[in-house]
């Protein structure tokens, strides 16, 4: 599933195409795309159709970009392999396209913005844009957390918010109500850069352990961005459909019997809320 830095990379590339441009027409291939939209297909179009595009902006795993009147916004998640691609107006349909925006930029002229999507779990909606503290949210995303990129991430409730829980750390990682755009590949390289055993309890951890935690957390991300994010196949690409490259540096994820990249114990996969962890049983041992 497209994390933090996969959607922050999909967000800037959208970003120069988009803002100031005007949304021309809409053609929704599949209804399945419209899950978070339930006005349905006609709805979606009747209220994007000659809309401008404002902004680009993200909140975790969240995507979206206001429309001019600052009331609403085209909403994106992108699901377990949602994409959104840049193409010329007249590109061919793309492998598993469901939506097809097509905008008139002042500069750049004619374009599309494709979103494709193989597995259909993503979702695209006009959704109200409400407060929240300084900023304006869609509805659906006002219920997460800032992420910990976000300047206005308070470092000191989340500490306290950790260490008055018993929920196993990389649970709480993974809790987009406590901070958002952290999923299964960056807690698991976090929690090996922290040397943190991804079941020790929230409760079990001192203050200045959640702080490490943080800050490696944010390295991470932070790297992940710089390099692209991260891709296994095809499903995660940029919006010129270039995959990422963070894969390479991965020192835990996906790493399974292979050597700790710190002390050569052998990394170990253990099953997790139906997905995997990956820890070094030396680096990372469990205490609480």
């Amino acid at each position: 599933m497209p994390e933090l830095p996969e959607v922050e990379v999909v967000r800037s590339g959208l970003a120069p195409a988009v803002i100031g441009s005007t949304i021309v027409n809409i053609s929704v291939l599949d209804d399945r795309a419209l899950t978070r939209h339930p006005a349905g297909a006609a709805d979606f179009a009747g209220r994007l159709e000659g809309a401008s595009v404002t902004a680009t902006s993200r909140r975790g795993k969240f995507l979206w970009l206001p429309l001019g009147g600052g009331t609403s916004a085209l909403t994106a998640h992108l699901g377990m392999s949602g994409q959104m691609l840049l193409r010329a107006n007249d590109a061919p349909t793309e492998r598993h396209e469901r939506i097809r925006i097509g905008v008139r930029h002042p500069q750049h002229g004619d374009l599309a913005v494709v979103f494709a999507d193989q597995r259909t779990f993503g979702s695209l909606a006009v959704d109200a844009l409400v407060t929240d503290g300084d900023d304006l949210v869609p509805t659906q995303v006002r219920h997460i957390a800032r992420d910990p990129l976000d300047p206005a991430f308070d470092d000191a409730a989340f500490i306290a918010s950790v260490r008055r829980r018993a929920s196993a750390i990389k649970r709480i990682l993974l809790d987009q109500t406590a901070v958002s755009g952290v999923g299964n590949i960056y807690a698991d390289e976090s929690l090996w850069a922290a040397r943190i055993h991804p079941e020790t309890q929230g409760k079990a951890l001192s203050a200045q352990a959640v702080r490490r935690l943080l800050g490696e957390v944010r390295l991470v991300l932070e790297k992940a961005l710089a390099e692209g994010g991260t891709s296994f196949d095809a499903q995660y690409v940029n919006v010129n459909g270039e995959a990422g490259y963070f894969a390479h540096s991965l020192n835990a994820y996906g790493r399974g019997g292979q050597p700790c990249p710190r002390c050569a114990t052998f990394i170990v996969r253990d099953a997790f809320m139906n997905r995997s962890s990956h820890y070094c049983p030396r680096c990372q041992r469990q205490r609480g």
